[in-house]
């Protein structure tokens, strides 16, 4: 499995390169900026980009997007309750004082059991709203990975004071969808580094808390 983690964009977000070995195929979690590094590791990886996919389209998660989507042409995959937080990145980036470009339609929107296949990998996509309302997780359970996005970072939660947020439904999302999933389940977060379900039962004073 190829496995390439950049932090990009204006708040350091956790941008992974997923793919495959032999096929050389790979997808592109949350391309928040810095796109044209993103390109050059993508070519030396000898690798061919099949999709771009947001976890939630929150600005510091999307800005490299419409640049990479330009240089490969690959489809632009979003969960299919993003829609207002996606049409509103612009507005979003003003507030933060932050010049974010509109970005290119999706050609897909994605719902709970979907899935997306990258060479031989499957990524399972998982409803997880809560830190935004379309939020969702990229389960690849031959690898033990998770992709969440900003739902469950390592001792923390997502924040819950923005637009269309909602900490109750965070809870629930990562109780019923991500406690779930085995403890040795790598979770590969938008900020901060990787941890496992396992630890995050047991050490996450939110979850330990709340959940």
């Amino acid at each position: 499995m190829i496995l390439q983690m950049m932090q990009v964009g204006p708040l350091g977000t956790n941008c992974y390169i997923v793919g495959d070995d032999d096929s050389r195929e790979v997808t592109v979690i949350d391309p928040g900026g810095h796109a044209r590094q993103i390109l050059e590791t993508i070519r030396s990886l000898r690798a061919t980009v099949t999709g771009i996919i947001l976890t939630h389209a929150h600005f510091d998660h999307v800005m490299g997007v419409e640049m990479l989507k330009r240089a490969t042409q690959a489809p632009l995959y979003v969960g299919e309750n993003e829609k207002p937080v996606f049409e509103n990145v612009e507005q979003q980036g003003e507030r933060f004082g932050v010049a974010v470009s509109p970005l290119p339609d999706p050609e897909h929107w994605l719902k709970e059991g979907d899935e997306i296949k990258v060479g031989k990998l499957t990524l399972h996509v998982l409803n997880v709203p809560g830190h935004s309302p379309g939020s969702i997780a990229l389960y690849e359970p031959e690898n033990g990975v998770v992709f969440v996005g900003d739902v469950l970072m390592r001792g923390t939660i997502g924040r819950t004071d923005f637009p269309g947020c909602s900490l109750a439904e965070l809870l629930r999302s990562i109780r019923g969808k991500l406690f779930t999933l085995p403890d040795e389940t790598q979770v590969y977060s938008g900020h901060g580094p990787m941890t496992t379900i396992g630890e995050e039962k047991m050490l996450n004073p939110f979850t330990k808390n709340y959940v």
